[in-house]
C-alpha cells in the first residue's frame, strides 16, 4: 500500500516511519507545515527531516511554504482555537497531495504526539479524506513517543521546545515564568 506520512518533523516522524514499514506500507514523506515559526524554526526542522529522509531513503515530498501571514490571518479571531485550523491546513493538504498522487492513504506524524489533540486531528483527518477522495490511515503512534524522542536525541538531530507555531512558543515562556496574559 503506498502511503503519504504528512511530517511536522524528524524526531516525531522517525518511529512512524519504522511501523508503518513495518506494516508494509510504502511510504512517502510530506512536508507541509505553514504553522512553524520564527523562519529559522521552520528551516531547521525542514532541513533535519531532509536530512534523515535521505539516510533511511524516504522519498519526500515538499511544499515549502513559510506561511507566518496566511497562518497568523486564519488563526487571529480565535487564538486559543487555532490548533482546528492548523489541523485542517496540512491535514487537508496532505489528503489533496495523497489524492492527487495516486496514493491509497495519507497519515500524519501528528499522530505520535502526547501533545495534540488527538481526537480532533482524527475528526479532521477523516474530514480530509472525504473531502478529497483518499482513505486516511488511523495508526495511534503515541505508544512510540518517547521510543522516538530517545531515538532523535541518539542520532542528532534538532529537536524543537515547542508545537510550532508562534503563539505555542509564547504559551511554552508564559508557563515557565507563570504570566498570566
Amino acid at each position: 500500500m503506498k502511503v503519504l506520512l504528512h511530517i511536522c518533523c524528524a524526531p516525531c516522524a522517525n518511529m512512524c516511519i519504522d511501523v508503518l514499514r513495518g506494516d508494509g506500507a510504502e511510504l512517502t514523506g510530506f512536508w507541509y507545515n505553514p504553522n512553524i515559526h520564527l523562519f529559522t524554526e521552520y528551516r531547521a526542522r525542514r532541513n533535519c527531516l531532509r536530512e534523515y529522509a535521505q539516510t533511511v531513503e524516504l522519498p519526500l515530498l515538499e511544499r515549502n511554504d513559510y506561511g507566518l501571514r496566511p497562518f497568523v490571518r486564519a488563526v487571529a479571531a480565535d487564538i486559543p482555537g487555532r490548533c482546528a485550523v492548523c489541523y485542517e491546513m496540512r491535514l487537508f493538504e496532505a489528503a489533496r497531495q495523497a489524492k492527487e498522487g495516486g496514493f491509497d492513504a495519507f497519515t500524519s506524524s501528528l499522530f505520535i504526539s502526547p501533545y495534540q489533540n488527538h481526537d480532533l486531528l482524527r475528526e479532521t483527518a477523516q474530514r480530509a479524506a472525504e473531502a478529497a477522495g483518499v482513505p486516511f490511515l488511523y495508526r495511534d503512534f503515541r505508544p512510540y513517543f518517547r521510543e522516538g524522542q530517545a531515538r532523535a536525541r541518539e542520532l542528532g538531530m534538532y529537536i524543537q521546545k515547542y508545537c510550532g507555531c508562534v503563539f505555542s512558543e509564547e504559551e511554552r515562556y508564559l508557563k515557565k515564568s507563570k504570566i498570566i496574559p
